[in-house]
């Protein structure tokens, strides 16, 4: 009887771990928008319940403050910013092929997504200052430049060739291509997302050795 209970405890217990877990998950996606609006200095905790359905004191009770509330969404949004383009290489055939999927595919997050990403290159910025969250950073951009390794990597397969530059390079290269047209696009220029596309290609090329 007493293992029977300790198991039904046990049982409870991971159920309020999970549906805690899934109300953060909840709350950082309406958190979300209006850290990517306003950016983390304009944004607190009393901004973000003002603009969603959730008082201040819910949010304070499932996050200790906005660093911990704006690093989780930032986690979660980049849970599936870093797979972005594994279906693209997975059916690649071609080095061809693979370089004017991706490049579109760059431009097409450009174009949907670009208060999200100003706001990790906003978070990116405050880690510099913020030690309380530049782990996190860290980790986040880590994934990252796994995933444009992926896309080198297979391009560099599909054209016989090898890496010409090291892994942290080519996504030096590429980031800054892509934050540098974020940057005119929240401008205003409309060609930024198009020139982009024009511009990987040819970024692609000189990150491989044939």
């Amino acid at each position: 009887m007493t293992e029977a209970k300790e198991r039904a405890r046990d049982r409870i217990s991971r159920r309020q771990v999970d549906k805690f877990a899934d109300r953060r998950a909840q709350l950082a996606v309406s958190a979300l928008r209006t850290l990517a609006e306003l950016g983390y200095a304009r944004t607190s905790l009393r901004e973000i319940a003002q603009n969603s359905e959730f008082s201040h004191g819910v949010l304070h009770y499932y996050f200790a403050d906005k660093v911990d509330l704006l690093t989780h969404c930032v986690r979660q949004f980049e849970e599936v910013c870093v797979t972005r383009y594994d279906e693209i290489v997975a059916r690649a055939r071609t080095a061809a092929e693979l370089e004017r999927d991706f490049a579109a595919a760059m431009a097409a997050t450009l174009r949907a997504d670009a208060k999200m990403h100003r706001l990790w290159y906003d978070l990116r910025n405050q880690s510099l200052f913020e030690e309380s969250f530049r782990a996190d950073v860290l980790e986040i951009d880590r994934r990252r430049e796994e995933m444009i390794h992926h896309v080198v990597a297979r391009y560099a397969e599909l054209a016989a060739a090898s890496a010409a530059v090291p892994q942290a390079v080519a996504y030096a290269l590429l980031d800054g291509l892509f934050q540098q047209a974020l940057l005119r696009h929240l401008a205003g220029e409309e060609a930024a997302a198009a020139e982009l596309e024009r511009a990987v290609p040819a970024v692609l090329a000189r990150v491989v050795a044939v």
